[in-house]
């Protein structure tokens, strides 16, 4: 009380008059002096730390130098002081104030702190005193919000600072580890090398412990952010993935989701696993986890059995457990692309939810493959088509989700070709015989119900059907061959189908259904039945009673057939025949002439489907090229074109992405006047998937052109270029050709011909590029011949210069003799000439 009452009466002043706050700030700053009291410091310090919320632009003006001195100074000495001015400033730099213009302040004084790294080094050297840990830990995250990068810089120059940071992370107080996990997720963001600077440090096994000790996945917001911490140290770092390989954490993901690291493949998963009680807090740490888990998996680099345990936890997650349906899509979703994994081979046991028990009881299902379990799950949807009728956008992720992983698994040409190859009726000339009937084939050639209202549940698995079965006759001329041959049986209804799939294991078997007496008509194709299916949903699509909703049903029908037959017919003459003969033109004419103007999607993709069959017709039949042609005049070119450019600007179309097909129900246009059913919440829909986008944006073009060529162009050209180049033999070989083989050849004769410009073109330059070269070679040559009589006119030079030198020596010796001669001439008496005489002078006039 003394204390406060000297402080008091030393801020009033002489006179005792009320004081402003710039005045006490002012007064309080000089305090922070080192030449004044330890005591008379601290006691500056806890008032300004009082003052620094409501007057922070003041205290930060005047007092944050002198504050930082006293970090420097005192913090180690004094634990009170060095937390109460750790406070101040981290109240100075905060930038979550709401108040106007404190954000622009916070950065102002985050600025001045962190102008160079002698703070930021002092304050990770400080985290060594454990008193001052947590208003330490607290003020770096302040500073790594507002400044991070300038932050991380310093810390890796800072020579305490990652053993700073492990220490931290070690501490038993609960509140300290807490912030020190925040401090390390901001830390550690978007910095590699801090990344791998703190993973060798060990921090995986500092975060791996503190989830351990918080329960895992049932652990709260602790465990969660030290699982972040963990997918931040690991993501986009593939070094640190690496040597998280090289340790012995793996297997704790496993067992952190109470999965078997070793589970052979035949061996199902315990019921530990499959069977748990989700919660909120439990659901976002496995997220967490099943993240890690897919990460490691789609990393590149590593075989099969280094990942073989996390990819066989995620297809259990996916297909054979209680886990939310959020998990499930992020397990499946997470499956690598090129997956190499033998589904086939997977057993499972799947469970399904005993009614009126709320979740808390499950049944336990008939063993099944993998591979199976996917299907079915893309088909009928989860636990069995439960809820299929739903069709909430959630449910619809998850089937698109499983209809992916099966587009992956069927990337290898022999495996789709052996998924079909199944689907094909045993060869007996005796008695056809019908193909087994599988989910897929049931779900696919199962007629629309025209009696009734419309089933929306089996709009959906008709349609997944069709996607799926599209995935395996996509670029496939093996597969397409053999899908001809298909000749599906009996169909049963949809939820018979289903349940003979899925056996309780604890009950009998069902009894299998009698088959139906052979109709005495040939059996159809499965060609041949998509056929008639689609014009039954034409049919029914143009009723004129049919609310919005349900019309809108039909498209998603009609649509599901068409895109499957486009994918099927093209390039492909021999199926395009088969469909025309079952009737598909007919099918198609209709709903192009159709003049709405609301509906773009059925029209443009009948006219893509026309152009197909128009493209291909290459096979011998009634309906030929020639039959195809007038009709398209008849609708005309330009109206077909223009169908299928309103078909490419549709929302409908244009929303689809790679990894986004389920679209929002009912969409912007439709809201006023098709509304969703009561009760459904988030409902959605689906159209296309992206594989489909693709294959019309790459091959609607051709079918465009297409349209424009006349009906023997394309054979009449191949006949001329071969009757060219080929003798007698060849032409006679020729005409015993099918009109597939003719096209075929004639597509490859025009890549030829562009090859054969392209190398003529290529020879042309390196013909120049040669005559380059020689025209360097002749001037190197004509070089080193200059170089050579260069280096014989300087030895010739030499030579003269020498030559000059010796006959000067020469004309000095008979210069100098002559002169002698001269002066005894004339001691003599002689006559000396007038010649000589002059030289006599010139030589004295020189001396």
């Amino acid at each position: 009380m003394e204390f406060f009452s000297q402080t008091y009466v030393a801020l009033r002043g002489p006179t005792g008059a009320p004081q402003t706050p710039t005045e006490i700030i002012s007064k309080l700053s000089d305090r922070l002096s080192p030449a004044t009291l330890l005591a008379d410091r601290r006691a500056a310090v806890l008032s300004l730390k009082g003052l620094a919320r409501d007057c922070r632009q003041e205290v930060g003006e005047m007092a944050l130098p002198g504050l930082l001195d006293v970090l420097f100074n005192d913090a180690e000495v004094d634990a009170e002081i060095g937390k109460a001015v750790l406070e101040t400033l981290d109240t100075l730099c905060d930038t979550e104030d709401v108040t106007s213009g404190s954000r622009e302040s916070g950065f102002k004084y985050t600025d001045k702190v962190v102008a160079s790294d002698k703070t930021t080094h002092f304050l990770f050297a400080l985290l060594a005193d454990s008193y001052v840990r947590l208003p330490t830990l607290q003020f770096l995250t302040t500073l790594l919000h507002n400044r991070r990068q300038v932050i991380q810089s310093y810390f890796l120059t800072a020579p305490a600072g990652p053993g700073s940071i492990i220490a931290v992370l070690e501490d038993k107080r609960d509140v300290i580890r807490n912030e020190a996990i925040t401090m390390v997720q901001a830390l550690i963001s978007q910095s590699p090398d801090i990344q791998k600077v703190l993973a060798f440090e060990g921090a995986f096994e500092k975060l791996f412990n503190i989830i351990t000790q918080e329960g895992g996945v049932d652990g709260g917001l602790v465990a969660q952010s030290a699982l972040t911490c963990v997918d931040g140290l690991l993501r986009f770092n593939n070094s640190n993935q690496s040597y998280f390989r090289e340790t012995s954490l793996p297997p704790v993901l496993c067992a952190l989701l109470q999965f078997p690291v070793s589970l052979d493949i035949q061996t199902t998963a315990p019921q530990e696993f499959a069977l748990q009680f989700w919660d909120t807090d439990k659901q976002a740490n496995t997220s967490l986890i099943v993240g890690i888990m897919g990460m490691l998996v789609g990393s590149k680099g590593h075989g099969v059995q280094e990942t073989l345990p996390y990819t066989r936890c995620l297809i259990e997650m996916a297909l054979a457990s209680n886990a939310p349906t959020a998990l499930k899509i992020q397990a499946l979703r997470l499956l690598p692309t090129n997956i190499n994994f033998p589904l086939s081979e997977i057993s499972l046991t799947p469970y399904v939810p005993v009614p009126d028990t709320n979740g808390e009881e499950w049944d336990r299902l008939e063993l099944a493959s993998a591979l199976d379990a996917l299907i079915e799950l893309a088909i009928h949807g989860e636990y069995n088509g439960l809820d299929a009728g739903k069709r909430t956008k959630e449910s619809l992720e998850l089937r698109t989700a499983a209809a992916s992983v099966f587009e992956n698994f069927v990337r290898k040409d022999e495996i789709r070709q052996a998924i079909v190859q199944s689907m094909v009726p045993p060869e007996d000339p005796d008695s056809p015989q019908r193909s087994r009937t599988t989910p897929l084939l049931h779900a696919l050639a199962s007629p629309p119900n025209t009696a009734s209202a419309l089933e929306p549940a089996d709009v959906i698995s008709t349609h997944i059907a069709t996607l799926m079965f599209s995935h395996l006759l996509r670029s496939s001329p093996r597969a397409k061959a053999s899908a001809r041959l298909i000749i599906p049986g009996p169909l049963q209804p949809t939820h018979d189908q289903a349940s003979n799939f899925f056996v309780p294991a604890d009950g009998t078997p069902a009894e299998p259904a009698q088959e139906e007496p052979e109709d005495e008509d040939e059996p159809q194709t499965l060609l041949q039945i998509l056929t008639e299916n689609l014009s039954l949903a034409l049919l029914s699509r143009s009723r004129t009673n049919a609310s919005d909703r349900e019309a809108r049903e039909w498209d998603r029908y009609v649509v599901g057939y068409l895109c499957l037959l486009s994918q099927w017919l093209w390039e492909d003459p021999k199926s395009v025949k088969d469909f025309l003969d079952a009737g598909g033109l007919g099918v198609l004419v209709e709903p192009i002439n159709q003049t709405s103007e609301v509906d773009s999607v059925v029209p443009g993709l009948c006219s893509f489907l026309l152009g197909i069959c128009y493209e291909y017709n290459r096979q011998p039949g009634e309906i030929t090229r020639a039959t195809i042609h007038p009709i398209i005049n008849r609708l005309s070119v330009d109206m077909l074109i223009g169908q299928m450019a309103r078909f490419r600007e549709d929302e409908r179309f244009k929303s689809v992405g790679p990894d986004s097909i389920v679209l929002s129900f009912p969409p912007p246009s439709l809201q006023p006047s098709v509304k969703p059913a009561v009760g459904t919440l988030d409902e959605g829909e689906i159209w296309f998937d992206w594989a489909f986008v693709d294959f019309w944006k790459s091959n609607y073009y051709t079918v465009q052109r297409g349209f424009s060529t006349d009906p023997d162009q394309l054979s009449s050209s191949a006949g001329m270029h071969l009757s060219e180049e080929l003798n007698g033999h060849h032409a006679d070989l020729l005409s015993g050709q099918s009109a597939e083989a003719t096209m075929l050849i004639a597509s490859l004769r025009d890549v030829i011909r562009q090859q054969t410009g392209e190398i003529e073109s290529l020879q042309k330059r390196l013909n120049e590029v040669n005559n380059v070269e020689s025209q360097v070679a002749e001037l190197q040559k004509q070089v080193e011949s200059l170089h050579s009589q260069l280096a014989s006119s300087e030895t010739k030079r030499k030579d003269v210069e020498k030559e000059q030198e010796d006959l000067l020596v020469l004309l000095d010796e008979v210069t100098s003799k002559r002169r002698k001669d001269k002066a005894r001439l004339r001691e003599a008496g002689l006559e000396v000439s007038e010649d000589e005489a002059d030289d006599d002078d010139d030589d004295d006039d020189e001396e």
